[in-house]
């Protein structure tokens, strides 16, 4: 099956500054890439110094520019400190567990809600004050489809989701009146390093060899049998970012390949 090739759609974002968390691989990465292609210059936010330099490299001839900046979301007032002077926001950065909610520690279940939503809430409180000032801003949230449905095994993954979900349509409902617009974009399964993580956590909790998880588990609900690419998602990010998408806010963008039409 054909692939769309990466930045197909036309999108001039020349002048405005964006802040991509988790942009050191994965969506994050393909995001980062896509918005300094279209002119923006792009803080790029990950805890990994190397990810970041490579995709710093791989920036160099696009018509924008990607600043790498170290930085853990943990440190809520140093994420909130971040955003400040920010068109444009993609919250993306996560992190998965896969296990039974009885044997999920309590621990990974706070860190989790902690990159996962309430550092979104400190970054788009950061961002607002020049968005609102300039009558202008896009705010995007890489949600899931397990921001719609749940799945059993992802306690923390799911509830912070979920909680991404109301934080977005909040700010939408709030930022309307100053020109910013947020949504959230919800794929299904993304070739990444955390889906590919998953493998062994959910050939575990589902009791089934790692062959047989991408195939029994991962795309079980998905009417077309393949993961989505990265740069596909990033096409979505980019479209919410264009005077074309100044209509859209307070929804959800389903990249699911059909998952949430059963």
């Amino acid at each position: 099956m054909t692939v769309p090739h990466p930045h197909t759609t036309s999108v001039d974002l020349g002048g405005r500054a964006a802040l991509v968390t988790g942009a050191a691989g994965g969506i994050g990465r393909a995001c980062a890439l896509r918005l300094a292609a279209a002119g923006a210059k792009v803080r790029a936010v990950d805890r990994d110094a190397a990810g970041l330099d490579a995709l710093a490299g791989a920036a160099r001839d696009l018509a924008g520019t990607v600043e790498p900046h170290v930085l853990d979301l943990t440190d809520l007032d140093a994420a909130e400190h971040a955003a400040a002077g920010t068109d444009i926001l993609v919250n993306n950065a996560g992190i998965q567990l896969v296990r039974p909610l009885e044997e999920f520690p309590p621990d990974v279940f706070h860190t989790v809600l902690t990159v996962m939503l309430e550092a979104p809430f400190r970054l788009i409180r950061g961002a607002l004050p020049h968005m609102y000032g300039q009558g202008w801003g896009r705010i995007v949230n890489i949600s899931s489809v397990h921001g719609l449905r749940a799945s059993a095994y992802k306690a923390a993954y799911v509830s912070a989701k979920h909680g991404l979900e109301g934080l977005s349509k909040t700010a939408a409902l709030e930022g309307a009146p100053h020109g910013v617009t947020s949504n959230c974009v919800n794929p299904a399964y993304v070739r990444t390093p955390l889906v590919e993580k998953q493998l062994t956590d959910q050939a575990r909790a589902h009791g089934i060899p790692e062959e047989r998880v991408l195939s029994e588990v991962l795309l079980q609900d998905s009417a077309v049998k393949r993961l989505i690419e990265p740069e596909e998602v990033a096409e979505a990010v980019a479209y919410l970012c264009s005077p074309q998408a100044s209509f859209i806010t307070g929804t959800s963008l389903v990249l699911d390949g059909g998952w949430t039409a059963h």
